[in-house]
């Protein structure tokens, strides 16, 4: 009865090798089943990681061996069917078909050796990783370091834009309060005087006098001077001229550029006035100048003698006038000239801050005011 439904002779079913003994069949049937299952499963899943990973290496070599594990699944699901029908015939096709497919993965696993052989272990993946998030955090760190430079940078650029700002707004302030000072001397010079000659001497002598000491302020590159030079500037052409016969003492001391100014010109008047009637006039005479500072006090002293017969020839002029009024009005202190027995004497005294650089009293911004304004009786 079983060679009439099996068209394959007289072959026997592997059943008959089992006696058909009910546990040993179910045993050789139950484990062929679980191979097949799991042989079915396996390609399965290769199959599905190469649909959804498209990037994995070797992807026909993965190929392969997802093929070769399904056929060696069906040969046992045929190993099962066998028990019962000899289709021996089948299974030996496919037998055939696994070794085929079972040497040319072996082939393609050995041309592959080399290739495999250099990929990364885990522990060296992992080691790779960890320096390349090292590294992104080293990144991360550089990143933040320069956006704090930039944000650094950018507050210091603003903060030299507004004071580059500020500098220039106080240039323009100072031009025009020179030019008013300028003007002033001018017209100050030109009253009184008839002849062009006399007014130009006066007049560019005195402009001399203020651009010397504007230019030495300019080029320290801050609003002040040291008196010494100021003096020293006021009286070289003295010094040159008389030698030893001036003589200049007094302490270091720093002054804003409004004093400087207001200085320079009064240097410059005396130093005229003394050509004329001291020094320029006699071979006795003899200049002392000096300055004392008190705790709270500024003075300055401008000392001719050896002169007999020197008094008071100056006319009531603008030279006069910048001596005694002028000057010490800008500095907020008071001048006084002692003439007395061929000896000249004269004396401004004002209050220390009005003259020192870097005190709150800077009477620079009503500069042009006060040397042309009223106070002065000037217009």
């Amino acid at each position: 009865m079983m060679n009439s439904v099996v068209p394959y002779g007289d072959y026997m079913p592997h059943g008959m090798c089992l006696l058909w003994q009910p546990w040993l069949v179910l045993l050789w049937a139950g484990s062929d089943l679980l191979i097949f299952l799991s042989y079915t499963a396996i390609p399965i899943a290769l199959f599905l990681v190469l649909r959804n990973r498209t990037e994995v290496p070797h992807s026909g070599l993965v190929a392969l061996f997802a093929s070769f594990i399904l056929l060696c699944g069906l040969t046992h699901f045929c190993g099962i069917v066998t028990l019962w029908y000899p289709i021996y015939p089948l299974v030996g096709w496919l037998k055939l078909a696994t070794g085929l497919v079972s040497l040319a993965t072996a082939i393609a696993l050995f041309r592959l050796i080399p290739d495999l052989i250099r990929l990364p272990s885990p522990a060296a993946l992992e080691a790779a990783n960890e320096n390349l998030r090292a590294e992104i955090e080293a990144h991360k760190a550089t990143v933040a370091s320069l956006d704090r430079q930039v944000r650094e940078r950018t507050h210091e650029l603003e903060e030299a834009t507004a004071t580059v700002a500020v500098q220039a707004r106080e240039a323009v302030h100072r031009s025009g309060n020179l030019l008013a000072v300028v003007h002033s001397l001018a017209s100050q010079s030109a009253k009184g005087t008839r002849l062009t000659e006399e007014f130009l001497d006066s007049f560019l002598g005195r402009v001399r006098a203020l651009s010397k000491t504007t230019r030495s302020i300019a080029e320290s590159e801050r609003s002040s001077a040291e008196l010494r030079d100021v003096v020293d500037d006021g009286l070289d052409l003295l010094k040159a001229t008389y030698g030893d016969r001036v003589d200049v003492r007094g302490a270091d001391l720093t002054i804003h550029a409004v004093a400087a100014q207001q200085l320079s010109l009064v240097l410059y008047e005396l130093g005229t006035n003394t050509q004329k009637y001291g020094l320029g006039r006699s071979d006795e005479a003899r200049l002392k100048v000096g300055w004392t500072l008190g705790a709270e006090e500024f003075e300055f002293e401008w000392s001719e003698s050896g002169v007999e017969g020197r008094e008071d020839v100056s006319r009531e002029g603008f030279g006069t006038t910048l001596l005694m009024r002028i000057a010490p009005g800008m500095l907020g202190g008071q001048a006084e000239r002692i003439f007395d027995r061929g000896k000249m004497v004269y004396r401004l005294r004002a209050p220390l801050g009005a003259v020192r650089a870097g005190d709150a009293h800077d009477p620079e911004g009503r500069l042009a005011d006060a040397i042309i304004g009223d106070m002065f009786g000037l217009e």
